[in-house]
């Protein structure tokens, strides 16, 4: 379980074919210091598990699932992910629960800039449209944002000038896929809406 608040961004070395799915390899000197061998990280919000790694790199294997739900495949050298480590009981609880499990791509359809801050508009994919709400939580490349505004086809989050600095949404431009995870609480709400009221709308 992570919070979608972004420790530090990383830096991809390779992302190559292993099998059926790839391996993906990243930099970042110090922050994968203490994680173990099977521990789970969240690289651009997917919840991976660390199966390799060196003093200043770390090795993802990316399953056929992880590939078609993300945008980790179309990753390069040189491309800058976000980074969170689970949360643990002595963790500070900001942002929102975010599993690390993707729902789905988006893409950015416009970015607007205003004295330092940056509202992003997002298309999303149609399955995820009950769980956009005005006000609400979505965990955008791994990064807890608050929807300002939401329409059929797109939604849109503003950024601060700290968000900026600490993660890669500041390098977003148009055309860009990002990853999506709608928020937890409301995946149970409408799994059990569509259980007792299955002829509601």
């Amino acid at each position: 379980m992570f919070t979608g608040i972004v420790e530090q961004t990383g830096e991809v070395v390779s992302n190559c074919p292993d099998g059926s799915g790839r391996g993906l390899v990243i930099t970042c000197p110090g922050f994968f210091q203490q994680s173990k061998i099977g521990a789970s990280l969240a690289i651009n919000g997917v919840c991976l598990t660390l199966v390799k790694k060196s003093p200043r790199n770390a090795t993802f294997a990316l399953g056929p699932e992880t590939l078609n739900k993300t945008n980790l495949g179309v990753l390069t050298p040189g491309c800058q992910v976000n980074l969170e480590k689970p949360m643990s009981p002595a963790s500070d609880f900001s942002g929102h629960f975010v599993q690390g499990h993707v729902d789905g791509v988006g893409n950015i359809v416009a970015v607007n800039d205003d004295n330092g801050w940056r509202n992003l508009r997002i298309s999303f994919p149609r399955g995820l449209a009950p769980l956009l709400v005005l006000k609400g939580s979505i965990a955008v490349d791994g990064v807890s944002l608050t929807i300002v505004q939401v329409k059929r086809n797109w939604f849109e989050v503003a950024l601060i000038p700290h968000t900026l600095a600490v993660t890669t949404l500041k390098s977003m431009k148009e055309g860009d896929p990002v990853n999506l995870e709608g928020d937890i609480l409301g995946k149970y709400v409408l799994r059990a809406a569509k259980i007792y009221f299955p002829k509601s709308r």
